[in-house]
């Protein structure tokens, strides 16, 4: 990061039916808390049919990532809906492509988060969180997530873990984020910017 880039926190995520994307704009709500900006970004669905593309801008949500966000940023928090108890495949496809930013060490000593949400209470939110902290680990990050000095963490009856935030979307992906899930993405937000703010 050059000394004229202002400080910002990464909020990467994939989203197909729009949970993991609230989760985001929360975390990212938590992130501006601390006084850092936030910024969101995506990446493409992958699809099994070679020919097919996705637009250069997406309809909805946020813009895709670029190699550039990712270098500069303060702070990454990565979010995926669970996929068998691990990320979904496109999220997968970007980390896959990150050997440049490995190669170079730009996120050596940045510290990261992750985030998901699944459909049901027990559908793989914990294995999904820790295998997002992997490719993380690799790159040299300080991985933080959510210490039980977090009240919500001790009393949610929908998502929050302390390997990051979470969320039960239910089974057709309707159910709306709870008051314990929103203070969890906000402080895991924050967590990450307040770390961030002290390393830059």
């Amino acid at each position: 990061m050059t000394a004229s880039t202002t400080p910002y926190i990464l909020v990467l995520y994939y989203s197909r039916f729009g949970a993991t994307f609230e989760m985001a704009q929360q975390i990212a709500r938590g992130v501006e808390l601390q006084g850092l900006e936030a910024r969101l970004r995506t990446v493409p669905a992958v699809s099994p049919v070679t020919e097919a593309t996705e637009p250069a801008v997406p309809d909805v949500g946020a813009i895709y990532c670029t190699e550039a966000d990712l270098k500069q940023c303060a702070g990454l928090i990565l979010g995926s809906p669970t996929r068998f108890g691990n990320m979904a495949a496109p999220l997968k496809y970007f980390i896959d492509g990150t050997s440049s930013s490995w190669l170079g060490g730009d996120l050596i000593d940045k510290p990261a988060a992750v985030f998901t949400s699944s459909s049901s209470m027990h559908g793989g939110q914990e294995s999904t969180l820790l295998s997002m902290m992997l490719p993380l680990l690799h790159q040299g990050m300080l991985i933080t997530g959510l210490p039980y000095s977090e009240q919500a963490l001790t009393r949610t009856q929908t998502g929050g873990t302390p390997y990051g935030a979470s969320h039960v979307a239910g089974a057709e992906s309707d159910n709306v984020l709870s008051a314990d899930e929103i203070v969890l993405c906000k402080a895991l937000g924050q967590r990450v910017a307040k770390i961030a703010s002290a390393l830059v």
